[in-house]
């Protein structure tokens, strides 16, 4: 009776640790990173003008898309200009956005990028505080 007991108490953590070790994620095929690199603050007023790098890291060999395919949406900024693609190594590429914080009915300013593909392709998500 005790070995049949103990068993069942060690047979527990085992599959806690089996469903833990192969729980099914959704996997990007590329990550999408933001960094505010000038006018960087906690919170923004409207007519802040502030670049942003935006990183795109392919974790697939090969990627259908061009990144000119990468589409941003935005709510509370508008954009001034942008830099074209620069490949920083074989699998990522960045990209500067001059943006300028205009009026919106929302408590947040956000920008969006997605890149949509056969691979599920990628999305990141910038969001900043208004004042």
């Amino acid at each position: 009776m005790k070995n049949i007991l103990s068993s069942k108490l060690l047979l527990i953590p085992i599959i806690g640790l089996l469903l833990l070790v192969f729980n099914p994620r959704k996997i990007s095929a590329c990550d999408i990173d933001f960094e505010v690199i000038t006018n960087k603050k906690e919170a923004y007023s409207v007519g802040d003008v502030l670049v942003i790098k935006v990183t795109v890291s392919l974790t697939h060999k090969s990627c259908p898309l061009g990144m000119d395919q990468t589409k941003f949406t935005m709510k509370g900024m508008e954009i001034l200009g942008t830099t074209d693609w620069v490949q920083e190594s074989s699998m990522v590429w960045m990209r500067k956005i001059k943006v300028k914080i205009i009026k919106d009915k929302g408590k947040h300013i956000v920008l969006n990028a997605n890149r949509v593909c056969d691979k599920d392709g990628g999305f990141g998500c910038l969001r900043l505080n208004y004042k």
